[in-house]
């Protein structure tokens, strides 16, 4: 797909600023199905890298309270409720509340009831990435050394095993931020995971995908069209880019790696909005096409824009920054329009 196409409305205007200087890793959300992964490499340029600060796939918890509706909204609402049976803690309490765990985490590092604590009130707060990081340290601590008092404080109070769809407790542990992120954030000493997410389109964004389906369908079922011939070499063509990525998913022990490659983004686009020698194609559903393709390029935009004013809003020159594999190539072209930004995805890293 022919990304400078995709991102030519979004071209960010030159104004001079502090210098962020981004690594992005592109990630699948689920390592579960993979070999066992080898990731000193990943760990290796991370290091090399020495980000002051970690990005993640999350909205803030300003934004999770405003925006209304999306894809796991229903997800959150019910895990907090959830949570708020297990204990209570009034909202107006819960800055102080986290701010004095906080502060009780770093006097007694080892104590990892308090690590649930945090979490339980970071995700009474709708402020999801810290609450998984803190969630994350005690579910490592438990399959180290099993403690089964920890534990059944952990059940008592979270309610893991309850909490399986969205981004989810359960959909943590095989993610890039149980494999990847998390692991380097604790040896980098790096507190708390900043979000960048944005979520403000995803209503339009399904719509649009519906509307496309809808009409795709019967542009494709119409084989008698003079069109046929050429579409069914393009799907063809979609279909082994996908056999590829799965062959390599199911094999290889360096997947990260393949995720930030241009081969694999081009095949990761073809997924959504197939390829652009389709759209003049009489019939073809354009205009539903190029209203996917907006929300998108709109999400991604603010994802980056979240990164690099919030990172400027932190005095931070140096950072990492992880997202769905779909998005890397999207928001790796969009970085590289924004003033007084450098940008490379982990491979580049040398």
């Amino acid at each position: 797909m022919k990304f400078s196409f995709l991102i030519i409305l979004f071209i960010s205007v030159n104004v001079s600023a502090q210098q962020v200087d981004i690594v992005l890793i592109g990630v699948s959300h689920n390592y579960s199905n993979y070999p066992r992964q080898e990731l000193s490499a990943i760990y290796g340029k991370i290091r090399k890298f020495a980000p002051t600060a970690f990005f993640g796939e999350f909205l803030s918890k300003e934004d999770e309270r405003l925006v209304m509706d999306y894809w796991c909204k229903q997800d959150n609402i019910r895990r907090v409720n959830m949570l708020r049976r297990n204990r209570e803690i009034a909202v107006d309490l819960l800055p102080k509340t986290i701010d004095s765990l906080k502060q009780l985490s770093q006097q007694r590092p080892d104590d990892y009831q308090i690590k649930a604590d945090l979490a339980h009130a970071y995700y009474l707060n709708q402020d999801v990435s810290n609450a998984h990081y803190q969630f994350w340290q005690v579910v490592s601590k438990l399959r180290q050394t099993p403690d089964k008092s920890l534990e059944n404080y952990v059940n008592k109070l979270l309610s893991p095993g309850l909490d399986t769809t969205g981004r989810s407790m359960k959909r943590l542990k095989t993610s890039e931020y149980a494999l990847i992120a998390f692991p380097m954030m604790l040896e980098m000493k790096i507190k708390e995971l900043l979000p960048m997410d944005c979520q403000d389109y995803d209503l339009n964004w399904q719509a649009s995908s519906a509307a496309f389906h809808q009409k795709f369908q019967e542009f494709k079922d119409d084989t008698a069209a003079s069109y046929a011939d050429e579409l069914k070499t393009l799907l063809t063509k979609r279909d082994k880019g996908f056999l590829k990525n799965a062959g390599i998913e199911k094999s290889s022990k360096n997947v990260t790696e393949w995720l930030n490659t241009d081969e694999a983004a081009a095949i990761f686009a073809s997924g959504d909005f197939y390829f652009p020698q389709m759209y003049d194609i009489p019939q073809f559903p354009k205009q539903e096409m190029l209203s996917q393709i907006h929300w998108w390029l709109l999400r991604n935009k603010v994802m980056c824009d979240n990164v690099v004013n919030r990172s400027r809003a932190l005095g931070l020159k140096r950072v990492l920054v992880f997202a769905g594999a779909n998005h890397r190539r999207y928001m790796q072209d969009i970085f590289k329009t924004m003033a007084d930004v450098t940008i490379r995805n982990i491979n580049e890293v040398r």
